[in-house]
């Protein structure tokens, strides 16, 4: 089964395509469809913005697609910057742009006021069918960046059973543990129901 990767974030790519090796299925990503442009996200919420890349995904390649969305809810910010987390800092700014914007507002917050949820929303369109899957994994804000893996929000987002930070850990450690893998499983267990390509894993 061939199957787009709704997304020409590279990061996200590799993070996708190491989730999706146990299956039948053949990867590809719109970073192979750079004609296609950027795709507006002009969703409210997580599940819209995914089923946007991924119908503009399909409605572009013609294959089934899948897409994603994530959203960072900070207690302290009252659920800020959710739907919004890639462009937190303004338009087109860089993910450092955009973490040391949450280390200033919170700068003035205690460290066990700092409670943070990741989100995803994984969305798989063929077309006719439109499947959704949901992740979350709550963590802490830290008070500076520890790591140098990852990307996005990784070097603050601290896992407290884990002691670590997502950026101090290898991307395998990652991917057993967060909201992104966690929206994916939730989507395969549905997509496992219909699709052969996802009933057997093929390590198995």
């Amino acid at each position: 089964m061939k199957l787009l990767l709704a997304t020409q974030n590279k990061h996200k790519v590799e993070e996708l395509t190491r989730l999706m090796q146990p299956y039948a299925v053949e990867i590809v990503s719109l970073l192979e469809y750079p004609e296609i442009g950027e795709i507006v996200e002009d969703g409210d919420t997580l599940e819209a913005n995914a089923l946007i890349k991924a119908r503009a995904g399909y409605a572009h390649c013609g294959i089934p697609t899948i897409a994603d969305d994530t959203g960072l809810a900070v207690d302290a910010l009252d659920g800020a910057p959710g739907v919004y987390a890639a462009r937190y800092a303004g338009e087109n700014v860089t993910y450092d742009e955009n973490v040391q914007k949450m280390l200033n507002e919170l700068s003035e917050v205690p460290i066990d006021q700092r409670q943070a949820q990741f989100q995803t929303a994984a969305v798989f369109f063929d077309g006719t069918e439109t499947i959704v899957g949901r992740g979350e994994v709550p963590g802490m804000i830290t008070t500076e960046r520890q790591g140098n893996s990852g990307f996005g929000y990784d070097p603050i987002f601290y896992i407290p059973e884990k002691q670590q930070t997502y950026a101090q850990m290898d991307l395998e450690e990652k991917n057993k543990l967060s909201h992104r893998k966690r929206a994916f499983a939730h989507l395969i267990d549905q997509l496992s129901q219909t699709h052969r390509a996802f009933k057997v894993e093929l390590n198995n």
